[in-house]
């Protein structure tokens, strides 16, 4: 069987395209455990997300949590998902198609711009491929992780070169790395913690809280924890307020190794115990709401931090598509895309002669 897939037909009268390709991390396809467990799956034999020796974790993988956890995890799902189907999903689709209005409403309405999951439908590869399919010979490929982790940005990376490697035909490919401290995104982050606040007073600590990663990971010179800092600390002084109001924290543990502290729900107990009877709490290394926002913190956390004490609990929902978010992903793209925004797509004379030159060294189309 040959290494390479079959190339699209070629026509010589067509014209290349410049593509974006906006990648989130995934979502199963519905709530449940049926459903759940080939995303899992997929998910957690990712050697990036779990470095435990690959003999030893599929062991733990197939004989214990994959027979477990899908329905706990199923249930936690049902809690958030949406009449249009998984948040996170809904939330990138719409994120897709405003930025493709954005853009084109700025003359760039020749690109061609979609969403994959990294874990889950639609794949990367299934999206490159029809990316290919419409022409694109230049691809600019966006996750949607803010701060870059090998765990998350560098995922993709080893997707998008997997799926390559399978193609004769290769396009030119550029990656955004991370965009933690990006002017647009921060004061979007800004901007909707002030709306927030105007509405509903300040509160006396604001946690942001990130995903968490393995302790472990910092150690081996991953800079995930440094940029997470770096963009508490921007929206600090975007906010103008004092640093000490403003806590880093991370979430989302798994096993018993030790991870990036301080942990989120032991902190949101600890300010409750210690009289603090209001947090607002953000969450800047999601943009789009989904499973650890809306289930995790908002329900769980809640619970905790007025279990021990708390009056008032108040989570801040990510970018999602907040105008300021938006702009930013579009002045994001822009930026990364640079050059190739300068190439004008051929016109239907230039097509036509490169069609007829072609036929004329016996090209048939």
């Amino acid at each position: 069987m040959s290494r390479y897939w079959t190339e699209p037909a070629f026509k010589h009268d067509s014209t290349a395209r410049t593509g974006v390709l906006l990648v989130n991390l995934g979502t199963p396809e519905a709530p449940t455990a049926a459903a759940l467990r080939p995303y899992l799956k997929q998910f957690l034999s990712d050697p990036r997300v779990v470095e435990i020796p690959r003999p030893v974790w599929w062991l733990i993988l197939n004989g214990i949590i994959l027979n477990t956890r899908p329905a706990a995890s199923a249930k936690k799902y049902a809690s958030v998902w949406t009449d249009e189907g998984s948040p996170l999903k809904v939330h990138t689709q719409r994120q897709t198609k405003l930025l493709a209005g954005y853009l084109a409403k700025g003359g760039h309405d020749d690109l061609d711009i979609d969403y994959a999951m990294r874990y889950g439908a639609p794949s990367i590869p299934d999206v490159l491929n029809a990316m290919r399919a419409r022409g694109c010979t230049r691809i600019l490929v966006l996750p949607l992780y803010p701060q870059y982790s090998a765990s998350t940005s560098a995922t993709v990376v080893d997707e998008v070169g997997r799926c390559l490697a399978h193609w004769r035909n290769q396009p030119e490919i550029r990656f955004v790395r991370n965009f933690h401290d990006h002017p647009g995104y921060v004061a979007a982050l800004v901007k909707s913690v002030r709306e927030h606040w105007l509405v509903n007073g300040e509160p006396e600590r604001l946690l942001l809280s990130f995903h968490g990663v393995p302790r472990r990971s910092l150690e081996l010179g991953d800079p995930y924890h440094c940029e997470c800092h770096k963009t508490g600390r921007l929206v600090a002084e975007g906010l103008g307020i004092a640093r000490e109001r403003v806590l880093v924290t991370f979430q989302s543990r798994f096993g018993k190794a030790e991870w990036l502290k301080p942990y989120t729900q032991p902190t949101l107990e600890s300010l409750a115990a210690q009289g603090v009877k209001r947090v607002d709490v953000m969450c800047p290394g999601f943009v789009s709401d989904c499973l650890e926002t809306l289930e995790e913190i908002a329900m769980e956390c809640k619970e905790a931090f007025l279990e021990k004490g708390g009056k008032a609990f108040h989570y801040i929902p990510c970018l999602n598509e907040g105008d300021a978010w938006i702009n930013a992903l579009a002045d994001l793209t822009r930026a990364h895309l640079g050059n190739w925004l300068e190439i004008a797509p051929a016109d239907a004379a230039a097509r036509a002669a490169t069609l007829e030159r072609a036929r004329a060294l016996g090209a048939s189309q």
